[in-house]
């Protein structure tokens, strides 16, 4: 017998699900803006010739990128409160797993970046009296970031994602509104693509938005 698909019970609780993803929006722009930043500043800290900037960089990209993200979120949701006076949220828990992750991984998209630019425009910069931070600002970064924009977006996408995972920690976002209608309508199937559905029309202005910058930035590159 074919399934008879109901989505009314859905459509009954659009509210609980909107709530869901307004904790799924805030979390991306949480995750989304300190991973870059963070990430931004260990690539820089990773392509440095100092030892005391390199090597600590070194270390954070390797144990964040190489432990599963889930295992970092429940760790500061359950271990950190008993290491450190003071509880922390679902919300803050989450935010500091899926943003030191995204930060490790950012930064190799920006120290490849930066290899990625002839070193002799480094070298010019700095015969025309540039100090080295003014050649990376004015002149290597630039460049860099037309580079880096397709895999910045892939990275923003797979943040998006991983919102998901805050579901663990009782955080209210899209896919833990979405579990509390499914148990309780019995309606899993049309539930889940809903968020489905959710999750692509979220997602789909920003990598259009990416590719309208890359074709801008394409021209004026030509």
């Amino acid at each position: 017998m074919a399934y008879q698909w109901n989505f009314a019970p859905v459509w009954d609780n659009a509210d609980v699900l909107l709530k869901g993803a307004f904790g799924t929006l805030r979390l991306f722009a949480i995750c989304a803006m300190a991973g870059l930043l963070l990430g931004l500043l260990v690539g820089l800290a990773r392509n440095s010739k100092r030892p005391w900037l390199r090597m600590p960089a070194t270390v954070f990209v390797e144990f964040f990128r190489n432990t599963p993200v889930l295992v970092q979120i429940l760790w500061f949701y359950f271990a950190l409160p008993l290491l450190l006076p003071f509880e922390i949220s679902p919300l803050a828990a989450a935010a500091l797993g899926i943003s030191l992750n995204s930060a490790a991984f950012t930064s190799e998209i920006v120290r490849g970046g930066i290899l990625s630019i002839d070193r002799g425009q480094l070298e010019a910069s700095r015969a025309l009296g540039m100090n080295h931070s003014q050649a990376m600002r004015r002149v290597v970064l630039p460049q860099a970031l037309r580079r880096m924009l397709p895999a910045l977006t892939n990275r923003g996408i797979e943040i998006f994602k991983m919102t998901t995972l805050a579901s663990t920690v009782a955080y209210v976002e899209l896919l833990q509104q979405g579990k509390l209608l499914a148990s309780l309508n019995f309606n899993p199937i049309e539930t889940y693509t809903v968020i489905a559905v959710i999750f692509f029309l979220c997602l789909l202005p920003l990598v259009q938005a990416t590719y309208w910058l890359e074709r801008r930035l394409g021209r004026v590159d030509a």
